[in-house]
């Protein structure tokens, strides 16, 4: 049974866990579930609160398990059901929930589902998928593309019909339009909460639903030359349809039928159009998942303007949440350099939401440059050369120095950094002043500060590289001061109050300084201030 109270999702860290690349305990160069259940101890020991799966199923992975051909099954390269079951087990022993990656936009074409669905006009499977018939000479239905490049329609040579993939042709589109579909999935969700699963990240949630006249897409007047293609046009006819929050709701109550569990949603939306998949009186997802730091410029006044931007945009009651990594998007370390990777952890982890990190962050892993003739990423095979891959924010975590980084006992499925021999897990556990161990020191502290769990955002004018915010709750507070810049930087402690201590500093060695007129700041450094004791 999950644990914890209802609103747990609240006060909670979410990790999330690429399986792929996590551990691999049978020697294929691939990490399975076993693997992960090995190391549950360590992700217990960053003191997270909830591990988060990419897809485990049944997949020929063309998207690499984005592409599911059974929903209710364990993919052979990861293990089987027991271990599974094993692995959810653990997990709860440990304290820590367990959330599933649900995929319930498209499947795999090799998905019985869709077997059916193309093998006649007149299956009754026919309708579960978007069908429809070309232009009179023969084209696509309309100019609707692939988020992988090129036509979002396949043409079906047997039936003498399209089919809509919003990815991969491998992958086609479910018409959530039809009931059957929707309790196709709602039944799947429920298999794996009965088995005791926390709750789901629903993928790309926002293209569930697709215009009913299928009316071609605007052209995008802001495109710039070099982006990936699917960019010179606009989805407004192919994602986020007003019916779609209909849906969301539907899944909702799946989910609340369970005790404690939680549904994120993937939305990659404009701020206003994100907020809309709460759900009226918050009956959407509890957590649709706030990505504007994995994209912003860098700097103070930018993601000030962002926090504030988002806390205004909030409906009433609903809970804040900040993402700085995931599987799509590069790393953080490489993002924003190595040095503000230890102001973002510090940022992600006094925000006012719930934080969500990214295997490997944590010991500051960086985008690794995959060979062409390496690269396993259908993105980056189809648009190549315009940078859109994903191999590198996807390579294995590195635990140590050997060989294979203690990921495997052989050459892994995507190559290790040269690097890993020094920034692994062993070593940066060793090294007092490592950003492993500023992680973990954040952590701790969130969990113990009312004030990072549940307190208010006070926004503190500042200029120039220096964001500065605080935090209160019950009359306790605190003050986090953020150097985006790499120079030094002072400022008189009046701004953040007279008397005054350093708790916490990015670099770990400024604990309990005592504040006296001044704060000095050096290049990259962020540090949490308290009232003396």
């Amino acid at each position: 049974m999950a644990q914890g109270g209802e609103n747990w999702w609240r006060d909670g860290i979410f990790y999330q866990i690429y399986p792929r690349s996590f551990q691999d305990s049978d020697g294929d160069g691939v990490g399975d579930l076993t693997g992960i259940l090995r190391r549950l101890p360590y992700v217990k020991s960053l003191g997270v609160d909830a591990i988060w799966l990419s897809p485990i199923f049944p997949s020929p992975m063309a998207d690499f398990g984005y592409d599911i051909s059974d929903y209710t099954g364990i993919d052979p390269l990861f293990g089987t059901m027991a271990d599974f079951d094993a692995l959810l087990s653990a997990a709860h022993e440990h304290g820590l929930k367990l959330i599933l990656d649900l995929v319930p936009n498209h499947t795999s074409d090799q998905h019985p589902w869709f077997v059916e669905s193309r093998s006649s006009r007149d299956n009754p499977k026919r309708d579960w998928y978007i069908w429809r018939d070309g232009k009179e000479n023969g084209s696509p239905p309309n100019n609707w593309v692939s988020e992988f490049g090129g036509s979002a329609w396949q043409f079906d040579e047997a039936t003498g019909q399209y089919y809509y993939h919003a990815f991969l042709a491998q992958q086609p589109d479910l018409n959530w339009r039809n009931p059957q579909v929707r309790e196709a999935i709602y039944d799947v969700m429920r298999f794996w909460l009965e088995k005791g699963v926390d709750g789901f990240r629903v993928d790309v949630i926002w293209h569930l639903i697709k215009d009913t006249e299928f009316r071609d897409n605007p052209q995008n007047p802001h495109y710039v030359e070099g982006r990936p293609p699917h960019e010179k046009i606009l989805t407004q006819y192919s994602t986020d349809q007003p019916e779609v929050h209909e849906v969301i709701a539907e899944m909702r109550r799946v989910t609340d039928a369970y005790r404690a569990r939680v549904l994120i949603g993937e939305i990659y939306l404009p701020l206003h159009r994100l907020m809309a998949y709460y759900g009226n009186d918050l009956t959407g997802a509890q957590m649709p998942f706030n990505f504007a730091l994995l994209s912003t410029f860098w700097s103070a006044r930018a993601i000030e303007t962002i926090i504030e931007d988002y806390e205004k945009a909030l409906p009433k009651g609903a809970w804040p949440n900040w993402v700085l990594g995931n599987h799509d998007r590069p790393r953080v370390a490489s993002r924003v350099g190595s040095e503000q990777a230890r102001v973002a952890a510090m940022l992600l982890l006094t925000l006012r939401g719930t934080p969500t990190l990214y295997y490997g962050d944590e010991i500051g892993m960086r985008q690794v440059t995959i060979a062409p003739e390496d690269v396993r990423d259908p993105f980056e095979k189809n648009v190549p050369g315009i940078g859109v891959g994903r191999d590198g924010c996807r390579t294995p975590m590195q635990w140590d120095s050997s060989p294979c980084a203690g990921f495997s006992g052989v050459k892994p499925w995507l190559s290790l950094p040269e690097i890993h021999v020094h920034e692994n897990v062993v070593n940066l556990e060793a090294d007092a002043f490592s950003i492993l161990n500023l992680y973990k020191r954040l952590i701790a502290f969130r969990k113990q500060c009312p004030p990072l769990v549940s307190g208010t955002y006070r926004p503190i004018a500042a200029q120039g590289d220096l964001l500065i915010y605080c935090r209160e709750s019950d009359g306790e507070a605190v003050t986090v001061a953020l150097n985006l810049g790499a120079e030094p930087v002072a400022l008189t402690t009046s701004t953040i109050g007279v008397c005054s201590k350093i708790l916490l500093s990015t670099y770990l060695d400024r604990e309990d300084e005592r504040l006296e007129g001044v704060l000095d700041l050096r290049g990259s450094e962020g540090v949490i201030i308290v009232p003396p004791s």
